[in-house]
């Protein structure tokens, strides 16, 4: 029986590199299954998102705390305890899915590395797929990368940061994998070939799987990421709650729904963080048509100004009630570059 996702027709051939490991049968039928049952709640949520920015845009709505779920906000309720690799998350960082970077970031000392297959990774066909081979190597600890230039090589620690992958929004779909004549949201090209490929494998190293997600707007979406999660684990043969998720709060709406998405994810959470530049925009989006709502250049909306400073805090104090961590966002190194080339 062909597989339920299929490449694009005239794509790169890769049956002779090692991107064909990942695209296994198996592999396209599992997240073709996951797209069938998936994508039409996704496209759903994403048209829910334009149809509630134009009713504010219209002055028929503003953002603002949920009258329909103030019960779980008002609820004393706390979340499952946060696995022993990810108690500690003091310095986190991240970036591509690079192989040099991948060895070097893990081999850092830091306590966390979120490897990123979002905002800091080109999105090309190329990119995404070399990445899960990474990825895989990573987990295996097979990963190595031998410098022509300077005949370095890079092999892995004993101790290394412990794993998180971030995955595409759900926003974004994946064209080079159809499933019915339609691309897969790349959210569950990504988050699925991670997983059935390196779940089982984690859980058995005394680890488990664990996930970045970002761009989150409502509780909603956590819903039907926490579905698409279950889904995964019931079929990977793990357990409820086996795959772990830190969510992003980086845009504005979501920032009036932090109760209501830790307890849509309240068997997998363990954290949330508190990102700047998209949240930022996210403002301006939400607040395009507001002429009260302009901002100043973005270097000076710092996270000290009031609109971030209260978000921030907001988080800080959800996490605490509910037993979560409340993890800082990102901050950009000047010396990246350098420190890429060494």
């Amino acid at each position: 029986m062909p597989s339920l996702a299929s490449p694009v027709p005239g794509t790169a051939d890769h049956s002779r590199h090692p991107q064909s490991e990942i695209l296994t049968s198996g592999a396209l039928a599992f997240i073709g299954e996951l797209a069938r049952e998936f994508r039409g709640r996704i496209e759903g949520l994403l048209n829910g998102r334009a149809a509630r920015r134009a009713r504010i845009a219209r002055g028929e709505e503003r953002l603002q705390f949920l009258v329909e779920t103030e019960q779980v906000r008002q609820a004393d309720w706390r979340l499952t305890p946060v696995p022993r690799d990810l108690e500690r998350r003091v310095v986190e960082i991240t970036g591509p899915t690079d192989r040099k970077m991948m060895i070097n970031a893990l081999n850092s000392g830091a306590d966390v590395f979120m490897a990123d297959l979002e905002d800091s990774s080109s999105p090309t066909w190329a990119n995404m797929l070399t990445g899960q081979v990474n990825l895989r190597d990573a987990v295996r600890r097979t990963i190595e990368w031998n410098d022509p230039d300077s005949g370095k090589a890079y092999r892995l620690n004993d101790r290394t940061a412990t794993l998180i992958v971030r995955p595409r929004g759900l926003h974004l779909v994946e064209r080079h994998l159809m499933v019915d004549g339609r691309p897969i949201p790349a959210a569950l090209v990504d988050a699925g070939l991670f997983l059935y490929h390196n779940a089982n494998a984690l859980i058995e190293r005394g680890s488990a799987p664990y996930l970045y997600l970002p761009k989150l707007e409502s509780h909603l979406e956590a819903r039907v990421w926490n579905d698409v999660l279950k889904r995964a684990e019931q079929t990977l043969g793990m357990p409820n709650g086996a795959v772990k998720v830190t969510v992003l709060i980086e845009t504005i709406a979501a920032a009036f729904e932090m109760d209501e998405i830790l307890w849509e994810l309240r068997d997998r959470i363990v954290a949330l963080n508190c990102g700047r530049w998209d949240y930022i925009f996210s403002f301006i989006k939400y607040h395009a048509s507001d002429p009260c709502a302009v901002l100043p250049d973005r270097a000076q909306v710092t996270m000290e100004q009031p609109c971030m400073r209260a978000y921030t805090q907001l988080a800080v104090k959800t996490c605490h009630r509910r037993g979560a961590y409340a993890i800082g966002g990102m901050a950009a190194d000047p010396d990246q570059e350098r420190r890429r080339r060494q």
